[in-house]
């Protein structure tokens, strides 16, 4: 079974999770696109929802979905996006798209956040995914040696030649090869360096429940957050 049958899989199944009449957040990334694809056959159901990027709600108000800013909005009852990777007690690694910032405001701003992956998403240790660390492009350099200090190697995104600028115009530095035992601790930890934005752990708002696609089908993984 393809990893896109996967995550449609998923997708279809997070539909269900949606309260009608609500505003939701709605996640970055390729099973969240999925996501938003199958929304939009429900989209008069919702109010409307709030992106967690630029990417997202353009996609989102391309499907006709309303798309709000968060200090609009009273509640959001769930948030639903992917993740990089994802521990069976719900810490995550998130950020590949770049989006780790605003993901997590919104996380820490929902009622109850669902994780859709697909089933090579699931690990027991974090860290074979490089770790994003959204930082203040002033001191990209100086938040690189206390990353590798931590026993990873910073690397500057790169694209398309160029160093990744976020939605809120900063830069992301991947660090790789960590072993996260403490995904919390070190969340904590990197969270306080100054100059990072944030850490695309999600272990202090991790998910809640895990729509976690197989070929035998989607199982759920729920967290005790």
């Amino acid at each position: 079974m393809a990893q896109d049958d996967l995550k449609l899989s998923v997708a279809r199944a997070a539909v269900k999770y949606v309260p009608e009449g609500k505003i939701i957040g709605v996640g970055t990334g390729s099973t969240a696109n999925f996501f938003i694809d199958e929304l939009a056959k429900i989209k008069d159901r919702i109010t409307g929802a709030v992106a967690s990027s630029k990417a997202t709600a353009e996609r989102l108000a391309a499907h006709g979905i309303r798309v709000f800013n968060l200090t609009e909005v009273e509640e959001i009852p769930v948030y639903i996006d992917g993740a990089d990777e994802i521990t069976r007690s719900g810490a995550m690694i998130k950020g590949g798209g770049g989006a780790l910032t605003r993901e997590k405001i919104i996380a820490s701003a929902a009622a109850r956040f669902i994780c859709i992956a697909d089933e090579s998403k699931l690990v027991a240790t974090l860290g074979k995914f490089p770790l994003p660390v959204e930082v203040i492009p002033m001191a990209y350099k100086l938040v690189a040696g206390k990353l590798d200090a931590l026993g990873g190697r910073a690397e500057l995104r790169i694209r398309d030649g160029k160093p990744f600028v976020t939605d809120n115009g900063n830069l992301i530095l991947d660090v790789f090869g960590l072993q996260i035992g403490h995904p919390l601790r070190l969340e904590e930890k990197i969270n306080n360096f100054t100059g990072v934005v944030t850490v695309g752990l999600f272990a202090q708002r991790g998910a809640d429940l895990c729509l976690l696609g197989s070929p035998d089908g989607v199982g759920t993984l729920e967290f005790g957050n």
